[in-house]
């Protein structure tokens, strides 16, 4: 096994935190488990495909779809990008293609065939390996900071801008230090050649946008109560508020213009491997909420019980969120498929509460099972262990022994068809009628119900991309300084063993017996690792390189989005929204301001923001308090009725010699029953008016504050500093 000493654990009590510190607890991932990590895409605009690992189809890009190696991403003309990992974050320019050569815990390894590809590394794992692989060097990072990587678009020269931390250029046999503050340009493949230079104070429009992104993370109040490796904590500021909650402290509640809103609702389930089946939501924020913690109902409102932030200035034990696919457990018993759906079969489940334990439905170690637990909420370690023996060791397919809080909760158990499930299609469109009773009462089972996936599952059924990359940029190799894992078999291979499989996702091991398939049309990336490298004393600093290294606009002719005219702005949403959206990002596409040199007025813009917040979410609160004693009346009144109606067919009971009278009286009685409905009707068509006119009213305050801010910073804006003096261009060394 690995060792990481990073899998720490907060935990309640000194007893249980020696626990965790031994030695068997400190393995981070067996060779066999999946990663604790994937990369997300956060935020697009304008043109963006997707191409899944081990196929070759390039789709419209959609957010929150979770990438992993061997996945790739196109950006086109006038388009951008947003990813993350765990802390990181990695923004794409127009015209930049890339591919996850590797992602597990201890490795990111990233192929750039041509573009520009921005990084933040907000801190490094031990023994992490962060690479990016481009088509004449590799560049590895060495500590945290900020670096620009530009390809050139022969993807013969590659510029790197070290805006702060260091790293290493290897290619040609020659390896380069790259301090912060340097800007180098090289050239050639086979033999490189450096020009080293300074950065200069000149920021493009896309550093900008980076800036912005970048600021926004650091001012989220969601940090103060979730860890940022929760990837999408940011996202929670401006589409909910946190609240107080007896017992599990600060949580998470979303704001939703949908009456009846619940997690796991409204998206779809994409098969992604090696976790299988995963949750895809259509929300700008739902990221976070349904890969990390857990989800409660209070008082008829559903919030989320995050996992635990990291300890403040570093002390304290921590440990790293662990990603699952999907925080849910699914209804089964011996009616499941049958009794669940009426008129149909179903696969059905709700979100797992606090406490209670998740099982994976992929092949994994007990450790596994821990991390994945204990990181994410507060659970017993011998109830985690149980678990895996009885569900994992001994194939206990249905639990009966434990009641989950939110079975019973109404509203929170949701069902499709298993054509749906399987295929990727929308959840909010595809749901089935369940028999509400029955669902309450129903044993549960812990593992996601087995099923081949359909390669619309794959690509989350999107149309074929308006722009794809050349493919002269596809068949572009690039150099590697650590050699990757071989790619990922086709989807058809997996698909096979998959069904040879009975229907269960595929373990580590028994992927790595399918030989990839080596055809003219599906090659795996063409990488070429670097030769031992010799170490070059950093040459000479170039005063221009600064002004001579900035990367140009590339232009790919014939394609779309070159000509002249609008590109769509997706924001955080898909290109195309397959079911209703439960909020809006109010605060995408246009990011905060970036730092202001006023740091006194930026605490100031923090604190207005900050108030406004809290006074949205109490008047949130305040209207949603009025919608649930209005419904609990309505309630009443229906219980009113029907004691009403229950009375009066005793009476007809009585007289049931009086046919006129008895249907009379069920006219009435039909009559009373309508007049209920449309009451219902008509209260839920105000409350959702309700809430539709306060999102309107939150986002033009907002709006409204932030073109304050704004105005406030142009007039706080300092003079711009003269640029130094150029030094005296020093000779170069001959190579």
């Amino acid at each position: 096994m690995k060792k990481n000493a990073d899998t720490l654990v907060r935990l309640g009590s000194a007893a249980l935190m020696a626990l965790f510190l031994l030695p068997s607890f400190a393995a981070a991932q067996d060779y066999d488990d999946p990663p604790s990590r994937v990369a997300r895409l956060s935020y697009m605009q304008g043109y963006v495909s997707f191409s899944p690992a081990g196929t070759q189809d390039w789709v419209d890009a959609f957010v929150n779809r979770p990438l992993t190696t061997g996945d790739a991403l196109w950006s086109d003309s006038r388009s951008r990008v947003a990813l993350h990992i765990g802390s990181a974050s990695i923004h794409l320019s127009e015209y930049t293609g890339i591919s996850f050569l590797n992602l597990t815990d201890n490795a990111v390894q990233i192929q750039v065939n041509s573009g520009t590809l921005r990084i933040r590394v907000k801190r490094l794992r031990d023994y992490e390996n962060f690479e990016i692989d481009t088509p004449n060097l590799a560049f590895t990072i060495v500590s945290p900071g900020i670096y620009k990587i530009n390809v050139s678009q022969d993807g013969y020269t590659t510029i790197i801008e070290d805006r702060r931390g260091d790293g290493e250029v290897t290619g040609g046999g020659l390896a380069y230090d790259v301090h912060s503050g340097d800007v180098g340009r090289f050239t050639g493949t086979d033999q490189l050649r450096a020009d080293m230079g300074y950065l200069g104070d000149d920021e493009d429009d896309f550093e900008r946008w980076s800036e912005q992104r970048d600021h926004h993370e650091d001012i989220s109040i969601s940090a103060r109560y979730v860890s940022d490796e929760a990837i999408g904590y940011d996202d929670l500021d401006d589409n909910g508020g946190w609240r107080p909650v007896p017992n599990y402290g600060m949580v998470w509640f979303p704001h939703t213009a949908t009456i009846g809103w619940a997690p796991y609702h409204y998206g779809h389930w994409a098969y992604v491997a090696p976790w299988g089946y995963t949750w895809v939501d259509d929300a700008a924020w739902g990221f976070a909420p349904f890969h990390y913690g857990r989800w409660i109902a209070v008082d008829g409102t559903w919030g989320w019980v995050p996992c635990a932030p990291r300890p403040p200035g570093g002390g304290g034990v921590y440990l790293s969120p662990v990603y699952a696919p999907a925080l849910v457990a699914w209804i089964g018993g011996p009616h499941f498929g049958v009794g669940l759906a009426v008129g149909g079969v179903g696969v059905g489940w709700f979100p797992l509460g606090p406490r209670e334990v998740y099982v994976p439905s992929y092949p994994v170690s007990r450790n596994y099972v821990t991390n994945v637990n204990v990181s994410n909420t507060t659970v017993n370690t011998t109830v985690v262990n149980n678990y895996y023996t009885n569900v994992v060791i001994n194939k206990t397919v249905n639990i009966t022994n434990v009641t989950y809080v939110n079975q019973r909760v109404p509203g929170a158990v949701v069902a499709t068809s298993q054509q749906a499930f399987s295929s990727g299609q929308p959840v909010a469109h595809n749901a089935v009628q369940i028999n509400a009773s029955e669902v309450a009462s129903a044993p549960v089972n812990a593992m996601t119900p087995p099923a081949v996936p359909q390669v619309q599952a794959v690509t989350g059924g999107r149309p074929a991309a308006k722009a794809k990359p050349p493919a002269a940029v596809l068949a572009r190799p690039v150099v590697a300084k650590t050699a990757p894992p071989p790619p990922p078999p086709s989807f058809t291979q997996r698909q096979a063993a998959i069904q040879s499989n009975g229907g269960r996702p595929l373990s580590v091991a028994q992927v790595r017996q399918i030989a990839p398939a080596r055809t003219q049309t599906a090659a795996a990336p063409q990488v070429r690792v670097a030769p031992p490298a010799t170490k070059v004393v950093t040459p000479p600093r170039n005063t221009e390189a600064g002004k001579q290294n900035q990367p140009q606009n590339q232009n790919y002719p014939n394609r779309p989005g070159t000509a002249a005219g609008p590109v769509p702005n997706n924001g955080n949403k898909p290109a195309s929204q397959p079911s209703p959206q439960p909020a809006a990002n109010i605060n995408q596409p246009h990011p905060p301001t970036a730092h202001p040199a006023n740091e006194q007025l930026e605490q100031q813009h923090q604190q207005q923001l900050a108030d406004l917040h809290k006074q949205q979410d109490l008047e949130r609160q305040q209207v949603e308090d009025q919608q649930k004693k209005e419904a609990q009346q309505l309630q009443q009144q229906k219980a009113e009725a029907a004691k009403q109606q229950q009375a009066q067919q005793q009476a007809l009971q009585q007289q049931k010699a009086d046919a006129v009278k008895q249907q009379q009286v069920l006219q009435q009685q039909k009559a009373e029953a309508a007049k209920q409905q449309q009451a219902e009707q008509q209260l839920q068509q105000q409350h959702q008016q309700q809430l539709q006119a306060m999102q309107q009213k939150h986002q033009q305050q907002q709006a409204q504050l932030q073109a304050k801010q704004e105005e406030e910073h142009r007039q706080q804006q300092p003079a711009a500093k003269p640029k130094p003096e150029p030094k005296e261009k020093e000779k170069e060394p001959p190579h």
